[in-house]
């Protein structure tokens, strides 16, 4: 078996993360909080020190092909370097890696460290949703949302999972952190305005629930970076809502 892992250099420094995260072995033993588990992957919460760490790990298992979850993995690491190039705020990476035979995936992990006194958009909405009725809050959170939506597509590339839940807010400040990107890549031509559009129907599915018509259009404003919708913007905004709508018939849901 060959195995490969990295610890990033800030966090070796640290004894007691290298000790817990030094190796692949230690990270795939680690125990923590669960907090979630699919067919493919779970996540523990991990705590060192006073500071607490996300541990997503990977078993090469099941009917899923094996090449799924090293895809998925390496992308995810890369995506979030990407993040940090390009000026978005994300999760800083702590160690990554993988173990295979001949070539072949057996398992992996990444870590990820945790981004304090954050909740996702969903929950906010949920639990909160007086600040998304208060436009001196509200308002520069978009703003900044459609500029770091708009950076991302400027590059050519997609989340391809933006919904509200991968997008981290820290209540008090406003800030935000876009996550959870390991299905996240580059696109050409037609089949990037189309990722496009879906990202943006992703984002507004949320947005038709908590947000009012006014506000939806302001983020859309603000992503084109233009003050009003003219023919070709207006094209465009209908096809955002048609990529929603289109999914919920595939799906035979009444709309």
């Amino acid at each position: 078996m060959s195995t490969r892992w990295r610890l990033s250099p800030a966090h070796a420094a640290t004894p007691a993360l290298a000790e817990r995260f030094g190796t692949l072995t230690a990270c795939m033993a680690a125990s923590g909080e669960p907090v979630t588990r699919d067919a493919i992957s779970e996540v523990v919460r991990v705590t060192v020190g006073n500071r607490r760490y996300y541990v997503k790990r990977y078993q090469g298992r099941g009917l899923h092909p094996r090449r799924l979850f090293a895809h998925r993995l390496i992308l995810e690491w890369t995506n979030l370097q990407r993040f940090a190039r390009w000026g978005i705020p994300t999760a800083e990476p702590v160690a990554w890696g993988d173990a295979r035979v001949l070539g072949v995936f057996m398992h992996g992990c990444l870590v990820t460290e945790e981004i304090t006194g954050t909740m996702d958009l969903e929950r906010l909405a949920r639990e909160q949703p007086q600040r998304l009725h208060d436009p001196t809050w509200f308002r520069p959170l978009s703003h900044r949302l459609a500029a770091i939506v708009r950076t991302l597509h400027g590059q050519g590339f997609t989340h391809n999972d933006l919904f509200w839940r991968n997008v981290l807010v820290r209540p008090e400040s406003g800030e935000l952190f876009l996550i959870d990107c390991p299905n996240g890549t580059f696109w050409w031509g037609p089949l990037l305005d189309y990722r496009i559009v879906k990202d943006l129907a992703n984002l507004d599915k949320s947005a038709r629930k908590y947000l009012r018509a006014t506000q939806r259009l302001r983020f859309l404003l603000d992503y084109i970076e233009q003050p009003r919708l003219d023919t070709q913007s207006k094209h465009f905004a209908r096809r955002i809502i048609a990529a929603w709508h289109n999914r919920l018939r595939r799906k035979g849901i009444a709309l």
